[in-house]
C-alpha cells in the first residue's frame, strides 16, 4: 500500500470516529439547560464544519498528487489539527 493510500485511510477512519463522537456530544446536549443547550449547539455547529472541511480534504487527497500532493498533504494536517483541538475543546466543555 503506497503511503498516500495509508495516509487517506488513517484520516477517513479518524475523521469517523470524531463524527461517531460529535453524535454523542449532541446526544448529551438534550439533557441541558436552555444557555447551555444554545451554547454547546454552537460549538457542534463548529465542530460540524471542521468535520465538512475534513472530508473536502481527504476528497482532495484523492484527487491530488505529486508536489500538490504534499501542498495538499500540509493543509489537511492543519485542518486535522484545528478539528482534533475542536474535539478536546468540546469534550472538556461537555462532561
Amino acid at each position: 500500500m503506497e503511503i498516500k493510500d495509508a495516509y487517506k485511510q488513517k484520516k477517513t477512519a479518524q475523521l469517523k470516529e470524531w463524527g461517531a463522537q460529535i453524535n454523542l456530544l449532541e446526544a448529551k446536549m438534550e439533557n441541558m439547560g436552555a444557555d447551555l443547550k444554545v451554547e454547546r449547539a454552537k460549538q457542534l455547529k463548529e465542530l460540524r464544519a471542521k468535520q465538512h472541511a475534513a472530508s473536502e480534504k481527504i476528497i482532495e487527497l484523492g484527487k491530488a498528487g505529486g508536489e500538490a500532493w504534499e501542498q495538499v498533504k500540509s493543509t489537511a494536517d492543519k485542518v486535522w489539527d484545528e478539528l482534533k483541538s475542536g474535539m478536546a475543546d468540546a469534550h472538556s466543555k461537555f462532561k
